[in-house]
């Protein structure tokens, strides 16, 4: 049975650390957040020990939760790393390139677990829809949200695009040859809404866009391969199979076939609508358990901390660009 703490009770944190209850062979110790008055409400709402001092906390637990702003996501990963505690922290791994290097090399060196929060790998809609994701030719992601100052110390890029940038690396599994960008700050100091075009050198191409000063929300993807089309929906956790074969007389007996005419002599092809199964998954729930089951099987973490330091090195190859657009 490992022992865990969660640093951070803020609007995810307690998501987690209700989570956290329901994860087989872990014990939720208790939890650690700066501010009292929060802390107290946390605790005695969720029925949880509040520990004053981050320390604390950490020497009482195998292995530490950090749920804390992206800013203080290197300084506390580093506290529990020195302790000889495995960590999970939320995305994005770091604020900068350099401490996420920090964590990768101690956590390598010591032979200690780090997993990332990249939680859209367990969205239901992403899980069906992955068993047919083979070798996408073009990717497009949405992913835009009303202005909520809560995740706002940090670009769009680290907020929200981060997201499908995990998703996309982990779908395309290519080097990227390149990537051109656009980002404009619309409200806070850093980009709200940007745009990138990462070009991998097996041929595929994504196109990203996120958003936080939308009218409304949105977190769809579409994946493009030879003779399929994918939709995920995160948000509404739908997925759509569109997929193409050659047509064969035959298919006119059936009901009312979709065919598509290819013209100019090309040909017809037969058209398959397939909606998965609908699966129900607690995607945090998921990850967290993963990051158990890495624990106590010493195996790979499922998003490890070299996926997230490539997520991450992405993000910043993307805001590289918007600092050299003239104004």
């Amino acid at each position: 049975m490992l022992k865990i703490g969660v640093l951070g009770a803020g609007h995810l944190g307690k998501i987690h650390i209700k989570c956290w209850k329901e994860v087989e062979n872990a014990e939720l110790v208790g939890f650690y957040d700066p501010d009292a008055d929060n802390a107290a409400d946390v605790a005695e709402t969720l029925g949880i020990r509040f520990f004053a001092h981050k320390e604390e906390l950490i020497a009482s637990c195998d292995a530490i939760d950090i749920v804390t702003p992206t800013l203080n996501h290197h300084e506390s990963a580093m506290l529990a790393l020195r302790a000889g505690k495995h960590v999970f922290i939320e995305k994005p791994i770091t604020a900068t390139l350099p401490e996420a290097q920090e964590i990768l090399q101690y956590s390598r060196d010591h032979r200690l677990k780090v997993q990332i929060g990249h939680v859209e790998r367990f969205n239901d809609a992403y899980l069906e829809a992955a068993k047919y994701i083979d070798n996408p030719l073009f990717i497009e992601c949405h992913r835009l949200a009303e202005f909520n100052p809560r995740g706002t110390d940090v670009s769009v890029v680290l907020d929200l695009m981060i997201h499908d940038i995990d998703i996309v690396l982990h779908t395309v599994k290519s080097p990227v040859r390149s990537i051109h960008a656009s980002g404009v700050a619309v409200i806070t100091e850093t980009p709200d809404i940007a745009n990138a075009r990462i070009e991998f050198e097996n041929g595929c191409t994504a196109n990203l866009t996120a958003s936080r000063v939308s009218m409304k929300k949105m977190r769809r993807a579409r994946f493009f391969q030879k003779n399929a089309y994918i939709t995920v929906d995160y948000q509404q956790k739908e997925a759509n199979i569109i997929r193409l074969r050659d047509y064969v007389p035959e298919d006119d007996q059936d009901l009312m076939p979709l065919i598509l005419d290819l013209g100019n002599g090309r040909g017809k092809k037969r058209i398959f609508v397939e909606k998965p199964a609908e699966i129900h998954v607690n995607a945090i729930q998921t990850e967290l358990s993963l990051f158990v089951q890495s624990i106590l099987e010493n195996r790979e973490c499922e998003v490890s901390v070299y996926d997230g330091y490539n997520a991450l090195e992405v993000a910043y190859q993307i805001m590289d660009k918007f600092q050299k657009i003239p104004f």
